[in-house]
């Protein structure tokens, strides 16, 4: 979900940008206009999460799942070894990736209980070169909701929950976020990385996957997505407009705080998710009646509330809630959830 403002202004610029006569869509990607676009990006990315300067913001390209293999390409060398968190199918996808490069550790998992609980405990065995996590799981509905301390660099792929809260990024080696979620349209993938993480490999690294070559090309090493760039800019001004990562905070907290609570109430609905490890960004919850679970994501279309059913893989009910979801929106859902269960109940 967009911002209106940042709806219309991307409209108006497809037409004509900046008054220049040209569609956003047409200006080439090393023209003043795009590299003055692409350096106020990563500037409000540094300001927006108080970064300092030995992280590196880059826009590439592949989405998160590029950089499942990305990761470990760059920081995995060969004979060596890395931890995993498994908390959902992102997480065993990221895995997936990684092995091809080195030695697995599952540090945590919570597969025991179909992933409904975010595995806190780790166990690492002093050998890692670095730790894996997703920070919020959108399939299973589950959330970090504070990071891990540990000793070697943290990694994070935070696609779902990015710009949502307050942490301190700079304590982590590297964070990535395919934009589709809390920073524009998909197409662009947001990667910060502590240049002080890269080391030194055995392995000889294609140009195109070198995290420093980026760095050294500030993300212009090849053709840029333009459009998704722009789009994620104009994000990144209406976060930092409407209060930053403390007020998207508070606005998480409040709509997720009113789902969970109608969820809650209403016997007719179910939360498998523990509620300490609950997301802020995916509720996600069923009737057990299938029949039912089908006539209300029916009744919330009629009623104007889209994409209500669960992912593809789980099933079920899903309620995502991005940064520029108004409460308003989220009252609506929780109004027809009690209408639906006062006559289905």
């Amino acid at each position: 979900m967009l911002p209106p403002s940042v709806e219309e202004k991307a409209a108006a610029a497809v037409l004509n940008y900046n008054n220049s006569g040209l569609s956003v869509l047409e200006i080439p990607h090393r023209s003043e206009a795009f590299l003055e676009i692409l350096h106020h990006a990563r500037q409000l990315v540094k300001k927006i999460l108080s970064l300092n300067n030995n992280m590196e913001v880059l826009f590439l390209q592949g989405g998160a799942t590029m950089q499942f293999a990305q990761i470990p390409f760059n920081l995995l060398d060969e004979g060596r070894t890395a931890a995993y968190c498994n908390h959902g199918v992102w997480g065993e996808k990221a895995i997936k990736e990684a092995a091809l490069f080195g030695e697995i550790n599952i540090a945590a998992s919570s597969s025991d209980r179909n992933y409904t609980y975010i595995q806190k405990e780790l166990t690492l065995n002093g050998r890692e070169d670095y730790l894996h996590i997703t920070t919020n799981n959108t399939i299973e509905g589950t959330q970090w909701h504070s990071l891990p301390v540990v000793d070697v660099p943290l990694i994070a792929d935070m696609s779902s929950d990015i710009f949502s809260r307050e942490l301190d990024y700079n304590g982590l080696g590297l964070f990535y976020a395919g934009a589709q979620k809390n920073i524009g349209a998909a197409g662009v993938t947001l990667v910060v990385v502590n240049r002080h993480i890269l080391p030194e490999l055995k392995r000889k690294l294609p140009s195109i996957l070198d995290y420093r070559n980026h760095i050294k090309a500030a993300s212009l090493l090849n053709t840029a997505p333009v459009f998704a760039v722009y789009v994620s800019y104009l994000v990144l001004q209406w976060i930092d407009e409407n209060g930053g990562v403390a007020a998207m905070q508070k606005r998480a907290a409040e709509r997720a705080d009113m789902l969970y609570r109608t969820i809650d109430s209403l016997p007719l609905f179910r939360s498998h998710v523990a509620v300490d490890d609950r997301s802020l960004m995916n509720a996600v919850f069923s009737i057990d009646d299938k029949t039912l679970e089908e006539a209300f994501i029916r009744f919330c279309e009629e009623n104007g509330v889209m994409h209500i059913r669960g992912h593809r893989t789980a099933g079920g009910l899903r309620a995502s809630m991005y940064n520029a979801m108004p409460l308003e929106s989220v009252a609506k859902l929780c109004d027809l959830m009690r209408d639906f269960s006062h006559h289905n109940g």
